[in-house]
């Protein structure tokens, strides 16, 4: 393969790992919308690409489980109404399609700060900031560190189905060793993200 295509290769494999894992995840999915005391479970994938800012030619994919309890009732003005919820994060399989390598990693985010807003029909937006931390094999971006944090601002959306419910959401996701090397120029990645999981309990 020729120096210049693998940008290209960075793109493309993202996409075809998170149409694959889309497949696998379906058959996960009864069904209700959250409530205080309840508690999610979700197995998700996310794939993109780097963004300007810091590093460039970066592709992508990871794979997680999400465990959350919902911690409120619904308060707040109108437009901005919902409940309160706090998740945890494993991410057992992190590939970064980089221009001199491809690195494999393990993660864990232990901060998911997610506001899930009323329930619209079967719809059921969401804002969320997260934080964790990224162990891979080669360092990232390369010549830097293979620890980094990944700190992250989501925009998303349930889709509450009978027995399941369905997330989609973009997620600016930013990777960076936070001065643990000399040189920190960082990762800044778009991806989308799906999800399958459950709510459980509440009231």
């Amino acid at each position: 393969m020729k120096p210049e295509s693998r940008p290209s290769f960075a793109k493309t494999q993202p996409a075809v790992l998170l149409m694959l894992t889309t497949v696998l995840a379906g058959s996960m999915c009864a069904q209700s919308a959250p409530e205080k005391g309840g508690t999610e479970i979700q197995l998700w994938t996310s794939g993109g690409h780097s963004v300007p800012g810091g590093r460039g030619d970066t592709g992508i994919w990871n794979m997680g489980l999400r465990y959350g309890w919902i911690l409120t009732d619904a308060r707040g003005p109108a437009l901005l109404r919902g409940r309160f919820e706090y998740a945890v994060d494993a991410v057992p399989a992190y590939l970064l399609f980089q221009p001199v390598n491809t690195a494999y990693g393990v993660g864990l985010n232990p901060l998911n700060l997610r506001w899930n807003l009323d329930q619209r029909g079967r719809l059921l937006p969401y804002l969320e900031l997260s934080g964790g931390v990224l162990f891979t094999t080669h360092s990232v971006p390369p010549h830097t560190s293979a620890v980094n944090f990944t700190p992250a601002a989501a925009f998303g959306v349930y889709v509450l189905r009978e027995k399941c419910a369905l997330a989609l959401e973009a997620r600016y996701l930013h990777i960076s060793d936070a001065g643990l090397s000399r040189l920190n120029p960082g990762i800044n990645t778009l991806e989308v993200r799906l999800g399958f999981g459950k709510f459980h309990g509440g009231r």
